[in-house]
């Protein structure tokens, strides 16, 4: 079965893919040699489905292995417009960055759309899986998190799984499957206040709070600090933060001191013009070169 969604003229499906690491992370797959990008969707009380989702000309093609009865097709395609952010309006961005000859490149190939999850909870989840270690590492614990708590597809793959299935687990599988370290905590109270209703991550992407206020509301989840919250807000998209961390500052020196370590004042003067769409400007800046 295939679903076709048509895209805005500006949509760039590659740029969007590889917008960040999310691509690489379970449920998630992505083959680049023939740019398809494959997603596990949870379809709630019907068994989760292995989806594949491409370009072709003026649409995104969704290929399902089943036929879908017309409601999960619906929700099937819903998810898809959410990740690869079809519906955000760009065109103030790229009027903006059209302005300045440096960034003009970023309008010219539509960039900027970044790859999000179907729910606010797995964006979280994963941002946390960042902080404070190595690629691989995150890699690892996602990977484990799918593996052992999500639902099984026929093609044997994992959806991610719900918030209440992670808050049943107690924190020594977090520890000890999740190998989540310090954060093994803070991935339980996370899933248990979501899945009690205390905590209503998902209503952050509708809230009219302003941009400082919600990321204050963001960092009062533990374990998440400016860098988590901001990449959220990103995801969210809230774009005046800059999240910058060792790799940002490490590429920020590259591409405009050549090599030197600056201030992150310096980093933040760079983009300042930019307003609050700085740090998507920024995040363009740093990753021009993955495509």
């Amino acid at each position: 079965m295939e679903i076709r969604i048509e895209v805005p003229a500006s949509f760039n499906f590659k740029r969007t893919v590889l917008s960040h690491g999310w691509c690489e992370l379970k449920p998630f797959e992505f083959d680049r040699a023939s740019f398809m990008l494959k997603r596990v969707v949870d379809l709630g009380e019907s068994d989760p489905v292995t989806v594949e989702i491409s370009q072709l000309d003026g649409v995104v093609a969704i290929k399902s292995p089943v036929r879908l009865a017309r409601t999960r097709a619906e929700l099937v395609s819903q998810f898809v417009r959410h990740m690869l952010r079809l519906d955000d309006d760009m065109d103030e961005f790229y009027r903006q960055v059209a302005l300045d000859p440096a960034f003009q490149w970023i309008a010219a190939e539509g960039a900027g759309r970044l790859l999000r999850a179907p729910t606010v909870f797995e964006d979280l989840v994963k941002m946390v899986c960042t902080t404070n270690c190595s690629w691989a590492l995150t890699e690892v614990m996602v990977t484990q998190l799918v593996r052992a708590l999500g639902h099984k597809t026929k093609d044997g793959r994992y959806s991610f799984p719900t918030p209440k299935e992670m808050a049943r687990m107690p924190e020594s599988f977090y520890r000890k499957v999740v190998r989540a370290g310090y954060r093994a905590p803070y991935l339980r109270e996370l899933a248990r206040k979501v899945a009690s209703g205390e905590l209503d991550v998902e209503g952050w992407l509708t809230t009219q709070k302003a941009g400082p206020d919600l990321k204050r509301e963001i960092k009062a989840v533990k374990g998440v600090g400016d860098y988590t919250a901001e990449n959220m807000l990103k995801l969210l998209g809230r774009y005046h933060g800059l999240a910058l961390d060792s790799w940002v500052r490490g590429r920020y020196s590259e591409l405009h001191a050549r090599g030197r370590r600056v201030p992150d004042k310096r980093i933040e003067r760079h983009y300042r013009s930019f307003g609050d769409w700085s740090g998507l400007v920024l995040w363009c800046d740093v990753t021009r070169d993955w495509l």
